[in-house]
């Protein structure tokens, strides 16, 4: 959506103390973790983009809460298996070879959007470690959620979300669906379900020299999400209304994820 629709969509434009305002009354509270998955143009016209939505989102929890936001790199997954678009054969070891090493200061997200893109970028923000599904915390518990992201199975029980998980977190959908929700991947490594497993691969920063370091994880699907997630609305429950133009949700982390390990047991 282009900025003139924007401006037309809405009667009046978003700013931090009215973005907060909604935030306060779909739920979100002071000293809450929060798991933060968005769509800034869902937002309609706001006054400040990305930098209005993570100051009102900072505002509605407070520094003694935790914001919690994926930064993943989809360009440090393996360059052969890229689809959209491929690549030719010939230049995969090229990549390999040539792609900079992830630095959590200064490596672009990808296919994230605007807010985690601007969050990770504020000087007082840790990002964890992991090559490509690194997330980004501020807040009071951010050393500790952010900090020992393992590399082997990088959604699993040594990332952040099992940080949040274990802060009986909640997870903000802010203009995005279930499909955007990577607590379900939580989930996807808890349940059990048979698993194919994966030997990836990422350049990284070590001593001041890149290095390639090898890890393990699971494959991984979001096609199911959507129906997870809406079964997950009909019996569990949680928190609609607007923030800005966008339709927003809030729920507890803990209950989703633990609704969608018996989900995946009884669909998978």
């Amino acid at each position: 959506m282009g900025e003139k629709e924007a401006i037309e969509r809405v009667a009046d434009p978003a700013t931090v103390s009215s973005l907060a305002a909604d935030l306060r009354d779909l739920g979100v509270r002071e000293g809450d973790a929060l798991l933060v998955h968005s769509s800034l143009s869902a937002l309609g016209w706001v006054c400040g983009g990305a930098q209005a939505v993570v100051d009102a989102l900072r505002e509605a929890v407070t520094d003694s809460g935790t914001l919690v936001m994926p930064t993943h790199t989809g360009q440090y997954t393996d360059p052969a298996g890229w689809s959209n678009p491929p690549v030719p054969e010939a230049w995969v070891d090229v990549i390999r070879d040539a792609m900079p090493p992830f630095r959590p200061d200064v490596t672009p997200t990808r296919g994230m959007g605007a807010i985690p893109e601007c969050f990770r970028n504020y000087p007082d923000v840790v990002r964890s470690e992991h090559p490509e599904v690194s997330f980004a915390a501020w807040g009071a518990d951010a050393q500790s959620i952010a900090t020992g992201h393992g590399f082997d199975y990088g959604l699993g029980e040594n990332s952040p979300l099992a940080r949040v998980y274990e802060r009986n977190g909640d997870v903000l959908l802010l203009g995005v669906g279930h499909d955007s929700n990577t607590s379900l991947h939580l989930a996807e490594y808890r349940a059990d379900v048979p698993k194919e497993t994966a030997e990836c691969g990422a350049p990284v920063l070590e001593g001041g020299r890149r290095r390639r370091v090898e890890y393990e994880d699971i494959e991984t699907s979001t096609d199911d999400f959507p129906d997870l997630g809406a079964e997950f609305e009909r019996r569990i429950g949680l928190a609609e209304g607007r923030v800005g133009d966008a339709d927003a949700k809030l729920a507890s982390q803990r209950a989703l994820v633990d609704f969608a390990v018996e989900w995946f047991e009884a669909n998978r």
